[in-house]
């Protein structure tokens, strides 16, 4: 069967949704290494795969919870993954390059209890914390799981990924705070 055909029996519905997104940046003062200091304290910072092996090997949601709880930090998030944009950016130019860093930070529970309302939600989550370093100062950037949520129109899905904004936003707001 040529692949053409293959493909028109695989694919039943292709729906685009449109979303409008909030981002939110807040601009410090600090040097971009106090902030990233930070929110390194604020945050857990577990070994990805030993956490994954660990969550699929619990038995129960709570022993996962109780496993997850352990390894956030003290504001409830994890990293995920750190990356190092500013190195891409700057490879190759003259100078000093301003540091610019993607952190992949949230809770897998948070994202759950998203997603058992809205499953396209772990699409969305982890969260993305954008902190580059600019002409003005140092920029915190995130955009808002809510605004994402928003079209989906459920209430339960959106208090969880309000609440979860607000983690996020206070996070960034004490790492800029002097």
């Amino acid at each position: 069967m040529p692949v053409q055909e293959i493909s028109k029996q695989v694919v039943q519905q292709i729906q685009v949704r449109q979303i409008q997104v909030e981002r939110v940046s807040i601009v410090s003062h600090k040097p971009l290494a106090a902030v990233l200091e930070a929110i390194d304290a604020a945050i857990g910072h577990p070994d990805m795969h030993k956490m994954q092996a660990d969550a699929a090997a619990t038995k129960t949601y709570a022993e996962m919870e109780a496993l997850i709880e352990k390894l956030t930090g003290p504001t409830g998030l994890m990293q995920f993954l750190c990356l190092d944009m500013g190195m891409y950016i700057g490879k190759g130019r003259p100078g000093q390059t301003p540091g610019s860093f993607r952190l992949l930070v949230g809770n897998p529970l948070i994202m759950r209890r998203m997603a058992e309302h809205v499953p396209d939600t772990a699409s969305y989550a982890p969260v993305t914390i954008l902190i580059d370093e600019r002409a003005d100062g140092v920029h915190l950037t995130y955009d808002r799981m809510a605004s994402f949520l928003q079209s989906y129109r459920n209430e339960a899905a959106l208090a969880v990924a309000r609440d979860l904004d607000r983690k996020v936003e206070a996070l960034l707001t004490a790492a800029a705070s002097e």
